[in-house]
Protein backbone atom coordinates (compact mmCIF):
# COMPACT_ATOMS: atom_id res chain seq x y z
CA UNK A 1 0.00 0.00 0.00
CA UNK A 2 1.26 3.19 -0.78
CA UNK A 3 -0.46 6.79 0.40
CA UNK A 4 -0.04 9.72 -1.48
CA UNK A 5 -0.88 13.11 -1.38
CA UNK A 6 -3.38 15.20 -3.82
CA UNK A 7 -0.59 16.96 -5.34
CA UNK A 8 1.90 13.65 -6.17
CA UNK A 9 -1.05 12.61 -7.71
CA UNK A 10 -1.51 15.36 -9.42
CA UNK A 11 2.45 15.62 -10.12
CA UNK A 12 2.15 11.70 -11.69
CA UNK A 13 -1.22 11.45 -13.33
CA UNK A 14 0.43 9.37 -15.93
CA UNK A 15 1.58 6.36 -13.45
CA UNK A 16 -1.16 6.84 -10.65
CA UNK A 17 -4.05 6.47 -13.34
CA UNK A 18 -2.64 3.79 -15.10
CA UNK A 19 -2.77 1.66 -12.00
CA UNK A 20 -6.30 2.36 -11.71
CA UNK A 21 -6.80 1.86 -15.24
CA UNK A 22 -5.16 -1.89 -14.81
CA UNK A 23 -6.95 -2.64 -11.68
CA UNK A 24 -5.59 -0.89 -8.28
CA UNK A 25 -7.55 -0.96 -5.49
CA UNK A 26 -7.67 2.89 -3.74
CA UNK A 27 -8.62 4.71 -0.56
CA UNK A 28 -9.59 8.05 -2.20
CA UNK A 29 -11.35 11.20 -0.27
CA UNK A 30 -14.77 12.39 -1.59
CA UNK A 31 -17.24 15.25 -0.84
CA UNK A 32 -18.71 13.05 2.28
CA UNK A 33 -16.22 10.58 3.70
CA UNK A 34 -13.28 8.31 2.67
CA UNK A 35 -13.87 5.59 -0.16
CA UNK A 36 -12.19 2.02 -0.87
CA UNK A 37 -12.99 1.53 -4.71
CA UNK A 38 -11.23 0.61 -8.08
CA UNK A 39 -12.50 0.64 -11.63
CA UNK A 40 -15.73 -0.69 -11.68
CA UNK A 41 -14.66 -1.61 -14.85
CA UNK A 42 -12.16 -4.32 -13.46
CA UNK A 43 -14.29 -7.78 -11.96
CA UNK A 44 -11.37 -8.78 -10.54
CA UNK A 45 -10.27 -5.45 -8.49
CA UNK A 46 -14.17 -5.15 -7.43
CA UNK A 47 -14.33 -8.85 -5.74
CA UNK A 48 -10.77 -7.41 -3.77
CA UNK A 49 -12.95 -4.73 -2.27
CA UNK A 50 -15.52 -6.79 -1.95
CA UNK A 51 -13.40 -9.45 0.08
CA UNK A 52 -11.69 -6.30 1.71
CA UNK A 53 -15.35 -5.31 2.65
CA UNK A 54 -16.74 -8.32 3.90
CA UNK A 55 -19.58 -7.50 1.86
CA UNK A 56 -20.78 -10.16 -0.57
CA UNK A 57 -23.52 -9.44 -2.16
CA UNK A 58 -25.25 -6.14 -1.51
CA UNK A 59 -24.72 -3.29 -4.49
CA UNK A 60 -21.80 -1.19 -5.05
CA UNK A 61 -22.22 2.59 -6.16
CA UNK A 62 -20.14 4.42 -8.96
CA UNK A 63 -18.88 7.46 -9.30
CA UNK A 64 -19.71 7.99 -13.11
CA UNK A 65 -17.22 9.74 -14.75
CA UNK A 66 -19.91 12.29 -16.61
CA UNK A 67 -23.72 12.91 -16.68
CA UNK A 68 -23.14 12.05 -20.35
CA UNK A 69 -21.96 8.64 -19.04
CA UNK A 70 -25.10 8.11 -16.95
CA UNK A 71 -27.52 8.90 -19.90
CA UNK A 72 -25.71 6.61 -22.13
CA UNK A 73 -25.77 3.75 -19.51
CA UNK A 74 -28.85 4.51 -17.31
CA UNK A 75 -32.74 5.18 -17.73
CA UNK A 76 -33.16 8.76 -16.70
CA UNK A 77 -36.25 9.85 -17.16
CA UNK A 78 -37.60 13.30 -16.19
CA UNK A 79 -37.56 12.78 -12.23
CA UNK A 80 -33.97 11.44 -12.73
CA UNK A 81 -32.45 14.85 -15.12
CA UNK A 82 -34.23 16.43 -12.02
CA UNK A 83 -31.65 15.10 -9.94
CA UNK A 84 -28.94 14.92 -12.42
CA UNK A 85 -29.08 18.85 -12.26
CA UNK A 86 -28.06 18.48 -8.63
CA UNK A 87 -25.24 17.31 -9.68
CA UNK A 88 -22.11 17.23 -8.10
CA UNK A 89 -23.52 16.74 -4.43
CA UNK A 90 -23.73 14.79 -1.76
CA UNK A 91 -26.02 12.59 -3.70
CA UNK A 92 -26.39 9.00 -4.93
CA UNK A 93 -28.85 8.23 -7.76
CA UNK A 94 -30.15 4.52 -7.98
CA UNK A 95 -30.90 4.11 -11.61
CA UNK A 96 -32.29 1.25 -13.82
CA UNK A 97 -29.40 0.19 -16.38
CA UNK A 98 -29.87 0.14 -19.64
CA UNK A 99 -26.20 -0.71 -20.55
CA UNK A 100 -26.31 -3.78 -18.32
CA UNK A 101 -22.39 -4.24 -19.07
CA UNK A 102 -21.58 -0.49 -18.26
CA UNK A 103 -20.01 -2.02 -15.07
CA UNK A 104 -18.25 -5.17 -14.29
CA UNK A 105 -21.27 -8.10 -12.93
CA UNK A 106 -19.88 -7.96 -9.33
CA UNK A 107 -20.72 -4.21 -8.92
CA UNK A 108 -24.22 -5.44 -8.30
CA UNK A 109 -24.80 -8.82 -8.80
CA UNK A 110 -28.47 -8.72 -7.86
CA UNK A 111 -30.21 -6.59 -9.85
CA UNK A 112 -29.94 -3.94 -13.09
CA UNK A 113 -29.76 -1.41 -11.11
CA UNK A 114 -26.72 1.39 -10.67
CA UNK A 115 -26.19 3.76 -7.75
CA UNK A 116 -24.21 6.77 -9.23
CA UNK A 117 -22.16 9.33 -7.25
CA UNK A 118 -20.68 12.67 -8.52
CA UNK A 119 -19.23 14.47 -5.30
CA UNK A 120 -18.78 18.17 -4.98
CA UNK A 121 -15.01 17.30 -4.81
CA UNK A 122 -11.58 17.82 -6.54
CA UNK A 123 -11.19 13.63 -6.85
CA UNK A 124 -14.61 14.12 -9.46
CA UNK A 125 -11.69 15.53 -11.89
CA UNK A 126 -9.72 12.67 -11.86
CA UNK A 127 -12.55 9.84 -12.86
CA UNK A 128 -13.70 12.85 -15.06
CA UNK A 129 -10.16 12.65 -16.59
CA UNK A 130 -10.25 8.52 -16.15
CA UNK A 131 -13.16 8.33 -18.21
CA UNK A 132 -14.66 5.25 -15.93
CA UNK A 133 -16.30 4.89 -13.24
CA UNK A 134 -14.82 3.98 -9.50
CA UNK A 135 -17.27 2.13 -7.12
CA UNK A 136 -17.33 4.44 -4.20
CA UNK A 137 -17.94 2.33 -1.32
CA UNK A 138 -17.14 3.41 2.15
CA UNK A 139 -14.00 2.95 3.27
CA UNK A 140 -15.04 0.47 5.75
CA UNK A 141 -15.63 -3.36 7.10
CA UNK A 142 -19.17 -3.12 5.84
CA UNK A 143 -21.59 -3.05 9.48
CA UNK A 144 -18.39 -0.54 11.01
CA UNK A 145 -18.13 2.84 11.35
CA UNK A 146 -17.41 5.16 8.21
CA UNK A 147 -13.95 6.53 8.01
CA UNK A 148 -13.28 10.25 7.87
CA UNK A 149 -9.55 10.12 8.59
CA UNK A 150 -6.60 7.44 7.02
CA UNK A 151 -5.38 7.60 10.99
CA UNK A 152 -8.15 5.57 11.76
CA UNK A 153 -8.48 3.05 8.71
CA UNK A 154 -9.71 -0.26 9.92
CA UNK A 155 -6.85 -2.74 9.27
CA UNK A 156 -8.06 -4.78 6.46
CA UNK A 157 -8.80 -2.11 4.47
CA UNK A 158 -5.28 -1.21 4.62
CA UNK A 159 -3.83 -4.36 3.93
CA UNK A 160 -6.58 -4.49 0.58
CA UNK A 161 -5.14 -0.90 -0.80
CA UNK A 162 -2.99 -0.61 -3.31
CA UNK A 163 -3.38 3.53 -2.93
CA UNK A 164 -4.33 5.73 -0.62
CA UNK A 165 -5.08 9.60 -1.61
CA UNK A 166 -4.43 11.51 2.21
CA UNK A 167 -5.90 14.52 2.48
CA UNK A 168 -6.40 14.83 5.99
CA UNK A 169 -10.04 14.23 8.69
CA UNK A 170 -12.95 14.79 6.86
CA UNK A 171 -16.40 16.34 7.95
CA UNK A 172 -18.97 14.74 6.14
CA UNK A 173 -22.07 11.92 6.52
CA UNK A 174 -22.48 9.46 3.90
CA UNK A 175 -24.53 10.68 0.87
CA UNK A 176 -28.03 11.09 0.37
CA UNK A 177 -29.67 7.82 -1.33
CA UNK A 178 -32.31 8.33 -3.49
CA UNK A 179 -33.90 5.31 -5.33
CA UNK A 180 -35.53 6.10 -9.32
CA UNK A 181 -35.64 3.49 -10.57
CA UNK A 182 -39.24 2.46 -10.59
CA UNK A 183 -39.62 5.69 -11.85
CA UNK A 184 -40.74 7.70 -8.87
CA UNK A 185 -38.51 9.11 -6.12
CA UNK A 186 -38.08 7.62 -2.84
CA UNK A 187 -35.36 8.48 -0.49
CA UNK A 188 -33.94 5.85 1.25
CA UNK A 189 -30.89 7.26 3.45
CA UNK A 190 -30.64 11.15 4.30
CA UNK A 191 -26.86 12.67 4.40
Amino acid sequence: MKVITKEELMLNKDLYYSKILEGATLVYPTDTIYAFGCSALSEKAVKRVREAKERPEKPFSVIAPSKDWIRKNCVVDEKAEEWLDKLPGPYTLILKRKNIDCVAPSVNPLDDTLGIRMPDHWFMEVVAELGIPLITPSANVSGKNFMTSLDDMDSQIKQHADLMVDVGPLTGTPSTIVNLAAGEEKIIRRS
